[in-house]
């Protein structure tokens, strides 16, 4: 079973590498460029074929390595 993770900062949280790769848009030329924040994203290969499980332990996996819940948000989905 395939999962993604998407790992993003939360409201408030300042975000350096997206500024400056928002500055770099808006030098290259892209217009309409209001704002950028980076994320991560994992895309994983889970051993069950149970929907419930896979979300659990991808959930338990995001708390403990995945995500610095403190300053992150994450979502899981299961493909």
């Amino acid at each position: 079973m395939k999962a993604r993770v998407t790992v993003t900062l939360k409201n408030g949280v300042l975000d350096p590498q997206g500024k400056a790769i928002e500055g770099a848009l808006k030098s290259l030329g892209v217009d309409g460029i209001a704002s950028v924040r980076q994320g991560k994203v994992f895309d994983i290969e889970v051993n069950t074929a149970d929907k419930a499980k896979a979300e659990a332990a991808l959930k338990a996996a995001s708390e403990k390595l995945l995500a610095n819940t403190v300053i992150e948000n994450f979502k899981v989905e299961v493909l």
